[in-house]
């Protein structure tokens, strides 16, 4: 056995944990194409979902011990995921209560199998990551991730190139045949490896600020910056690529909030650096600013936006027919159904207003961990972090009212995460928190007892 030279100390190796699980079902979700399914698996499982379905038992069977490492307790977004599979699962009883088509039984199905897949991640993000280093291992691999699937969509953009075609893996079967690049205005509007152009901008629009957390955090303490930057150029231009009205005002929403919290001297930064940014994609793609002024000023003529609106009618007789808790949670389809671009009026015409409410209260509920982590924590690496992961989790509280969010697979999944690090984070701040008023706690005592003491011995004072 080689002994070990006085003054080195080995590296520790880290054991599997809740975070390694969690990164494989970031690639999965995020590198494998989302239209790939299982071909032997019934319900068109993706890896992501098969991923997540193993996260979701190792929650379960890690909290019947107390050597695993998981957390134990009650927090905010817990009880949230409670509340919100309790209502999916009520809805699920009433639709099945009744006669369902044999295809809408399979859809419900489905859904439901889909929805406990992504409560049980974010559960065990927020019970099974633990510690501030391995939350950060998780969200650095979501923006590694990001930044992958933004070159490949450039690749579709700028070169036609779709390398989603190489990333068939043995085993997998699409379930369509729509290809990942259509058009808009001239421009190729690309997806990437998700479902849609649209779901693509959006996913764009959250991992855009944890990256830039990441480079103003390498900045501030002395580490290498560049790799983080990099990947939020590479994110931004991913977004323009997706050339869809719903990816900006996702980012103008992130940009609110974090403009709220951020000091006035980074504030300026980011506006020198996006315009910046801008001057870059005017000269890298001609005539793409200017798409995405006209999609604004054109609203009121657009196609695209005249479909959303005109639908209410419809969504309004089926959601007064099950008002509370809907027809059930995937059910409602095309082209068997009315297409509704619109998560909320969906939700409500699927899961009621009890499934629409635990929907928003989910994310909300995210918000308020993240800035609650936010307020208890005095490291700013932490702080920042906390504001960060707000702004990420108003991104689905836009998007919902732009396109049927929860029907996409990657947006959907990224959220379920980023709720459940919103949790792990506010678990990380408490536990913080308390550490900190129990190593405080025997000074004080001190103190106190000496107090004490010259109270009752006035006289020795200065002895």
């Amino acid at each position: 056995m080689t002994a070990v030279p006085a003054g080195l100390t080995l590296p520790v190796r880290q054991r599997a944990d809740g975070a390694t699980l969690v990164c494989f079902f970031v690639a999965a979700l995020m590198i494998v194409p989302a239209r790939l399914v299982f071909r032997v698996l019934p319900l068109s499982i993706t890896p992501a979902n098969l991923v997540a379905l193993i996260a979701t038992l190792c929650w379960l069977c890690a909290h019947f011990t107390l050597t695993l490492g998981m957390a134990k307790g009650r927090t905010p977004v817990r009880t949230a995921l409670f509340v919100f599979l309790t209502a999916m699962t009520a809805t699920f009883g009433y639709a099945t209560y009744g006669y369902l088509p044999a295809d809408e039984l399979k859809l419900a199905d489905h859904a439901l199998i889909l929805l406990v897949a992504g409560a049980g991640l974010a559960l065990m993000v927020c019970d099974g990551v633990r510690g501030p280093e391995r939350l950060d291992f998780v969200l650095k691999a979501v923006v590694v991730a990001g930044a992958v699937i933004a070159v490949i969509g450039a690749c579709q953009f700028l070169f036609d190139l779709d390398l989603t075609r190489y990333l068939e893996l043995p085993g997998l079967r699409y379930t369509s045949e729509d290809g990942f690049v259509s058009a808009r205005s001239d421009f190729r509007r690309v997806a990437a490896t998700t479902g849609h152009p649209i779901e693509f901008g959006v996913v764009c629009a959250m991992l855009l600020p944890i990256a830039a957390h990441y480079g103003f955090q390498a900045r501030e303490r002395g580490e290498p910056a560049l790799r983080w930057w990099a990947c939020s150029a590479l994110i931004g231009m991913g977004l323009m690529f997706s050339v869809s009205r719903s990816a900006v005002l996702s980012l103008m929403g992130v940009a609110f909030v974090m403009f709220l919290g951020w000091p006035g001297r980074r504030r300026i930064q980011a506006l020198l650096v996006v315009l910046g940014f801008l001057v870059v994609m005017r000269f890298m793609a001609p005539g793409l600013i200017n798409t995405f002024y006209n999609l604004f000023a054109n609203a009121g003529t657009d196609d695209s936006v005249r479909y959303r609106t005109h639908d209410y009618a419809v969504a309004g007789y089926e959601i007064a027919k099950h008002l509370w808790l809907g027809r059930g949670a995937g059910t409602w389809y095309a082209p068997k159904h009315q297409v509704f671009d619109n998560q909320y009026l969906l939700s409500a015409v699927e899961t009621g207003l009890i499934g629409i409410a635990t929907v928003v209260a989910l994310f909300v509920c995210g918000i308020y961990s993240a800035l609650r982590a936010r307020h208890l924590s005095a490291d700013p690496g932490a702080r920042d972090l906390g504001l960060t992961l707000a702004a990420c989790l108003v991104v689905p509280l836009i998007g919902a009212a732009t396109f049927d969010l929860l029907s996409f697979a990657t947006v959907t999944g990224l959220s379920f995460l980023l709720v459940g690090a919103a949790g792990a984070l506010l678990r990380n701040a408490v536990e913080t928190a308390r550490r900190d008023r129990e190593s405080a706690a025997p000074w004080r005592a001190r103190v106190g007892e000496a107090a004490r003491e010259l109270i009752r011995r006035p006289g020795r004072v200065g002895g």
